[in-house]
């Protein structure tokens, strides 16, 4: 069974300015990655906060952290993944992505347990 449909916030943002553009994320992205059934949207979501991070992709960051709660992420979880990375990807990187999600933090939903 394929994964939930993910919305998408290509069509308000860039609609005007690049139509394929947003053809491509909503059909191509989320319509089809995103919602095989060979990773849960969970999984997916860890994935993409860690490549959002390594490349310092940060503007996308705040849509997925939103996402990644809905798919089941908790603070803890992100901000322990994001620690791991620090390793890897480098403290500066790290350090990035946790100002945002302390900017963020009023927008977040609480601590899943």
């Amino acid at each position: 069974m394929k994964n939930r449909p993910i919305r998408s916030t290509a069509k308000e943002n860039y609609d005007d300015l690049a139509p394929t553009f947003v053809e491509y994320t909503e059909k191509v992205l989320f319509g089809d990655v995103w919602r095989r059934e060979n990773l849960s949207l969970r999984d997916r979501s860890l994935i993409t906060i860690s490549a959002l991070i390594a490349a310092e992709h940060l503007n996308q960051l705040p849509y997925h952290l939103n996402l990644a709660h809905e798919n089941g992420l908790s603070n803890e979880e992100i901000i322990e993944t994001i620690t791991h990375l620090a390793f890897y990807v480098g403290w500066p990187r790290a350090a990035s992505a946790l100002d945002i999600i302390k900017k963020e933090g009023e927008k977040s939903p609480p601590p899943q347990n």
